[in-house]
């Protein structure tokens, strides 16, 4: 090891070894790209009355729902009392899961008499929304209208319109609206978040996220996802349709809504080279399911879009999830003095063009600035699963701050945010890939608003059940 990255590393060891503060940044200029009116409350650092007992209902029991199910049942301090799915196999199979159980939940079936129902109830707290995307924005809300906290699963906006609607809902209501992206909880992801937050990158310069998944056959599955609604977005709309994953922990390190904002972006969409043919295969052996589709024009196969933020710093995202690639979620942090990457790599740290320090380096990293969230749940998290632990360490993050009156860590203003990428890059790719400008749902208060603390430094942790 040269001098160089000896004397960095030994640097660097001693200031990973403090956790991520919650300090304020330095205020930024205040620019609402053309929109007009103060915000009516500021949801970014709201702290909701304790809730010792979280009382959960269910709206939508697909795959991600009945796995949230099943994660949410492992926490101690909830109870669910509200399954909802249109069909009402699915609420019965979730229901059945939970026989042997403390957990005695009212059922609910049907289109929008059923959710409605569910979220008019008075022993409900928070309504969790795995429905597809058309009906994200309606059941939330309805749920924030009537009281209830939303935690919402990932996925695009239809429009920049619903996203201030769903602003408008959390703000007036006073109800969190949690945004319920996984990958921010990846270990690597939360790693690389510490390590920022400690200044071992420097300056943060340039970030890269993807969400390369080749689900191209499942698209065409009539028995993966309920009336083909995932088909039906990728046959409507071209640009990228899934943004989340990837800008999530990327947003996260740069601050964005927190000292930064997203200023404005381009995109660009390939043309379509394999859902066409996809299509007329699926249509050859089933015409009447598939006619809807004989006359779609397929978003394009990669959209990469870039995105400049108001400090002068860049984002690259890219989405394709019908070419046969090895799955990737990138995550890329380049700063003015290291850089780390995961995917296609396992995830690596550089400090230089020499090439990615090896594994006995980064071991040490690791132990310096491993969070204590994940010291303290994260062996646990993998236990119980979900995408490899992720998602349970979210489900308890979010059901702990609830539980103790703390500040959720993804709120309103980063789920309309990230959600308006969609419809944003669409308008880009409809016209030659303009530059677009990119709303600030947070008027202005992204220049004062605390960043991300992650710390679990309160006595009433959150328990969780035996593990079998």
């Amino acid at each position: 090891m040269n001098n160089k990255r000896r004397d960095f590393l030994k640097l660097f060891g001693l200031l990973g070894l403090g956790s991520i503060s919650a300090g304020r940044i330095e205020a930024a200029s205040n620019t609402n790209s053309g929109q007009t009116g103060l915000p009516t409350f500021n949801m970014n650092n709201y702290r909701a009355p304790k809730v010792d007992t979280v009382r959960i209902g269910f709206i939508g029991l697909g795959n991600r729902g009945a796995a949230a199910v099943t994660r949410i049942n492992y926490l101690q301090g909830v109870s669910i009392n509200g399954l909802c799915d249109i069909r009402r196999e699915r609420v019965q199979l979730v229901n059945n899961n939970l026989k042997g159980t403390l957990q005695k939940p009212v059922l609910f079936s049907g289109s929008e008499s059923g959710w409605q129902e569910l979220c008019r109830r008075d022993d409900i707290d928070v309504v969790y929304i795995c429905t597809h995307w058309a009906l994200h924005v309606p059941i939330a809300k309805y749920a924030m209208k009537h009281g209830k906290h939303v935690a919402l699963e990932i996925g695009t906006a239809a429009s920049v319109e619903e996203c201030w609607d769903l602003v408008a809902a959390s703000e007036t209501s006073k109800r969190h609206c949690i945004f319920l992206e996984n990958c921010c909880y990846d270990f690597f992801e939360l790693l690389t978040l510490n390590m920022a937050r400690q200044g071992f990158f420097g300056e943060i310069v340039h970030c890269e996220g993807a969400y390369i998944h080749d689900i191209a056959d499942s698209l065409f599955d009539k028995d993966k996802r309920y009336n083909l609604w995932r088909l039906r977005e990728n046959a409507k709309r071209n640009g990228n349709l899934y943004p989340t994953h990837g800008l999530g922990p990327i947003c996260n390190i740069m601050n964005i809504n927190r000292g930064d904002r997203l200023n404005y972006m381009v995109s660009m969409s390939s043309d379509d080279f394999t859902l066409k043919e996809l299509e007329k295969e699926a249509y050859s052996k089933d015409n009447t399911t598939f006619r809807p589709f004989s006359n779609s024009r397929f978003r394009g196969n990669m959209n990469t879009s870039i995105i400049r933020t108001h400090k002068g710093k860049t984002i690259m995202l890219q989405h394709d999830t019908s070419s046969p690639r090895v799955y990737s979620r990138l995550h890329l942090v380049s700063g003015t003095k290291a850089t780390a990457q995961k995917y296609p790599l396992p995830g690596k740290i550089s400090i230089g063009h020499e090439g990615w320090l090896n594994d006995e380096e980064m071991k040490k990293l690791e132990e310096s600035y491993t969070l204590p969230l994940v010291k303290k749940i994260g062996d646990m998290a993998k236990q119980i699963g979900g995408h490899g632990g992720m998602d349970f360490l979210m489900d308890w993050r979010w059901v702990d701050c609830l539980r103790n009156g703390l500040t959720i860590d993804h709120n309103v203003y980063d789920a309309a945010l990230w959600r308006a990428i969609g419809p944003l890059s669409e308008k880009s790719v409809a016209n030659r890939s303009t530059a677009v400008n990119i709303p600030d749902f947070t008027r202005g208060n992204w220049s004062t608003n605390k960043p991300l603390d992650f710390s679990i430094n309160h006595k009433n942790l959150t328990g969780v059940k035996e593990i079998k």
